[in-house]
C-alpha cells in the first residue's frame, strides 16, 4: 500500500529547476534509501516529502489525501525528522527525548513509560540523566533518533544522519537501526551519498542525479542491474565495455568487446550493441598455473596487473586483460597471489556476473 505519492513534482529556484520527479511512491512499512552524489536534489526531495518545502509544481498525497494549506500541520505532526547534526537542546539526555511528546501534549504517564523504553532500545538508558552537550556524537546521534521515534510517527525521514560518525559507530548504529525499523515495520525514507548505507539499510533505492531519480528498483535489483551507464557507475560497476552481441542459445550469449569474447546469461538478439558492466567484487584472479583448476566461472580472461590501490579492508586491481578488467580482492589475497603492478594472472568471472545495458541494433 502507498502512503506517500509525488506526482509530476519540480522545485525550481530563480528559474532554476533543482528538482523534477515524475512520480514517487512511498510504500507502508518499507524502508526506501535515495542515494546520490552531493547537489543531486536529495536534500530537497526529502523537505518535500517531510512537507517543509512547497514544490513549484505538483502534488504530494499522504494516505491518497492531496497535501493542502489546511492539512499541512496535522500531516507534518504524522512525521518525524532526523538530521546529520542531532540538534539537541541544552537539556538532559531524558528531556531531550521528551520534547516531541512535550509538544504533542501527551500526559505525563504516557511520557514516563514511552521515554525510558527508547532509551533502552538505543542503549542510552544510562544517559538519561547527562546533559546533551556532554555526549559523544553516537551518543548525540541515539538520543536523536530517539526522539524521533517516541513520537511514533507514520513516516521516519533520514538527512545524512550517520555521515558524521566514525566508521566503527556508524556501522554498528545503522545495524541496529535497521532491526529497529523492520520490528516495528516504521516507513522509512534514508537519504545518503553512501551506496553501502543504502546497501545495508534500504528496502529499495532510487538513485539521484541531477535533481532527477533515475532508477528506483529494490535494492539488490538495483545493484545488480543499474539502467544506465550513470547509474552503473553511482552504485560501484567498475568495469563498463562497449560490445557487441554474436550470438545466443538459451539464454546465455557470446559478446564481443575489445577484441575479447564473452559469455553472459542474457537473452539478447546477435547483432545488438549492448554495454557490459561488471562488478569488481564478481571478479577473482588466479596465478596462471591454477586458473583451469577448481572454478566454475565460464570467462577467463589473461592479463598483467596495472595498479593496486588500497580500499579500506580491500585493494582494487587493475588488471589489463585486453580490456581493462577491475576486481576487488582482500590484503591477504594480494599476499598470497604476490600480486603487483606486472604480475600475470587471470581474471575469472561466471557468466551471470556481467549485465548487459542494451544499446540498440549494431
Amino acid at each position: 500500500m502507498s502512503l506517500l505519492e509525488l506526482r509530476e513534482i519540480e522545485v525550481s529556484v530563480n528559474g532554476r529547476r533543482l528538482l523534477s520527479v515524475p512520480g514517487l511512491t512511498v510504500r507502508e512499512s518499507e524502508l526506501l534509501a535515495v542515494i546520490g552524489p552531493n547537489g543531486a536534489g536529495k536534500s530537497t526531495l526529502l523537505r518535500v516529502i517531510g512537507l517543509l518545502e512547497p514544490p513549484t509544481r505538483g502534488v504530494v498525497s499522504f494516505r491518497g489525501e492531496p497535501v493542502e494549506g489546511r492539512n499541512l500541520l496535522p500531516l507534518r505532526r504524522r512525521m518525524a525528522s532526523v538530521f546529520q547534526e542531532p540538534l539537541l537542546c541544552d537539556a538532559t539526555v531524558f528531556e531531550n527525548v521528551a520534547l516531541g511528546l512535550h509538544f504533542r501534549r501527551l500526559p505525563g504517564a504516557v511520557i514516563a513509560q514511552r521515554v525510558p523504553a527508547w532509551l533502552e532500545r538505543f542503549g542510552i538508558a544510562q544517559l538519561a540523566s547527562r546533559q546533551a552537550r556532554t555526549l559523544s556524537g553516537g551518543e548525540a546521534q541515539r538520543t536523536a533518533l530517539a526522539r524521533a521515534l517516541v513520537l511514533e510517527p507514520e513516516l521516519l525521514l533520514l538527512d545524512e544522519p550517520f555521515s558524521a560518525l566514525d566508521q566503527p559507530t556508524r556501522e554498528g548504529l545503522l545495524e541496529e537501526l535497521g532491526i529497529i525499523l523492520r520490528r516495528e515495520r516504521i516507513t522509512t525514507v534514508f537519504v545518503t551519498h553512501d551506496r553501502n548505507e543504502a546497501l545495508a539499510l534500504g528496502d529499495r533505492v532510487a538513485v539521484m542525479l541531477g535533481g532527477e531519480i533515475r532508477q528506483v528498483d529494490e535494492t539488490a535489483r538495483l545493484f545488480r542491474a543499474p539502467a544506465s551507464e550513470e547509474v552503473a557507475r553511482f552504485v560501484g560497476v567498475e568495469t563498463i565495455l562497449d560490445c557487441r552481441v554474436l550470438a545466443e542459445q538459451d539464454g546465455l550469449a557470446v559478446v564481443e568487446g575489445g577484441g575479447e569474447k564473452i559469455e553472459v546469461a542474457a537473452r539478447v538478439a546477435p547483432g545488438e550493441r549492448v554495454r557490459l558492466c561488471l562488478r569488481p567484487e564478481e571478479v577473482t584472479l588466479l596465478p596462471p598455473e591454477s586458473a583451469l583448476a577448481g572454478s566454475s566461472a565460464r570467462n577467463r580472461l589473461a592479463g598483467r596487473v596495472v595498479r593496486l590501490t588500497p580500499s579500506g579492508p580491500h585493494v582494487r586491481v587493475v588488471v589489463d586483460c585486453g580490456i581493462p578488467l577491475v576486481a576487488l580482492v582482500t590484503h591477504r589475497s594480494v599476499d598470497q597471489l604476490g600480486l603487483r603492478e606486472g604480475t600475470p594472472v587471470v581474471a575469472t568471472f561466471k557468466a551471470t556476473a556481467p549485465h548487459l545495458i542494451r544499446q540498440g541494433p549494431a
